[in-house]
């Protein structure tokens, strides 16, 4: 019976002892193909003294980071002497969705050109959208805006002196990035707006067209004045005034429209006093024609005074035909004195009035 439980005894010993071996294998060959994945990697870290360690790409691969990104962005700075740049900080800038190599090829060329950038500043710039190793480029080589940009709907800016005279300004403004300002500066577009008021702005100040013509760089002179650039994400360091053609008689044509308009108002306000004179004349003919019948009805008690009369016998045969007598003659005067006076002038009616 000792025998058999000596048995049993060796050969749990001998099952767990296997079980330990296998585990120990799986173990070692996930190790080994860890190792060579991850074995290139490290001799370049080794190499050019990066300081990624072979837990740090294993690491790096557990955290869901490209270890090859990391490592070659490291590489970068190390041998550009940017030692301050840690593996931390590239392995956050990768997490929070931005560009390492791009940043740190910024940071590198800022460093070359004398630009004071650090990590922080250009992993900021990258994070709001924007182009960090460009901007570093425009820094060390200025970029030539035009103004009004290429594809605009109007060809030139459009401005008119005091004289009336239309001008037509093509500028050219030559900028350079200002880092500082990057992260919540403004753009292209606000600095071609403000280039484009200040030219308004100087042409309209001017006297005459003549002066603008004669002195261009009057523009470009007042226009950097105004600091412009104030608040954007750039710096102005120069405007020229590439062409200026002269437009439009502005002056001449607003003057000839304020004339036309004025017309049209002395018409509407004489025919305005010209319909009130007819109205007034038809309410005097009105008036007319109503004494007249007033005359005609008084006319009309006329024959029954004189019957009254002669009832009365306040008045007889003889008196009532010398009357008569009185009348026709009056008539007649009155007949013979029309027939000698002029014919009068006939007036307009409304709708000939309106026509004229």
């Amino acid at each position: 019976m000792e025998m058999w439980a000596l048995l049993a005894q060796q050969a749990e010993t001998d099952w767990l002892l296997i079980v330990i071996i296998i585990v120990a294998a799986i173990v070692g060959l996930v190790f080994l193909g860890l190792f060579l994945k991850f074995f290139p990697l490290w001799v370049r870290c080794v190499m050019t003294k990066a300081g990624i360690g072979l837990f740090d790409l294993v690491g790096m691969w557990l955290r869901k980071v490209n270890p090859s990104v990391i490592v070659n962005a490291k590489i970068m700075a190390v041998q550009a002497g940017l030692r301050q740049i840690t593996t931390r900080d590239l392995e956050a800038h990768y997490l929070a969705g931005g560009n390492v190599p791009r940043v740190v090829r910024a940071i590198v060329a800022a460093d070359r050109a004398n630009i004071p950038l650090d990590f922080k500043t250009a992993a900021g710039i990258d994070l709001a959208g924007r182009d960090v190793l460009d901007a570093v480029r425009t820094s060390v080589n200025p970029r030539v805006i035009d103004c009004p940009p290429p594809g605009a709907t109007k060809k030139a800016v459009d401005a008119v002196a005091k004289d009336g005279i239309q001008l037509k300004v093509k500028a050219r403004i030559t900028v350079r990035t200002n880092l500082d300002q990057l992260v919540g500066g403004a753009g292209e577009e606000t600095i071609i707006a403000r280039v484009g008021e200040g030219i308004v702005t100087t042409i309209g100040s001017a006297d005459t067209h003549k002066d603008v013509l004669e002195n261009p760089d009057r523009i470009s002179q007042t226009v950097l004045k105004k600091g412009l650039d104030a608040g954007t994400a750039f710096e102005i360091l120069s405007i020229d005034i590439a062409d200026v053609d002269v437009g439009e008689n502005i002056g001449a044509r607003l003057q000839a429209d304020q004339a036309e308009a004025d017309m049209r108002v002395a018409r509407a306000k004489a025919e305005e006093r010209r319909a009130l004179a007819y109205a007034r004349e038809q309410e005097m003919k009105a008036l007319t024609q109503e004494n007249r019948a007033k005359v005609v009805l008084a006319e009309a008690e006329i024959p029954k005074a004189i019957a009254e009369a002669f009832r009365k016998g306040n008045l007889g045969i003889m008196d009532y035909y010398q009357l008569k007598n009185i009348m026709a003659d009056t008539v007649m005067r009155e007949s013979i004195a029309d027939a000698a006076k002029p014919a009068p002038p006939k007036h307009p009616s409304a709708d000939e009035g309106k026509s004229s």
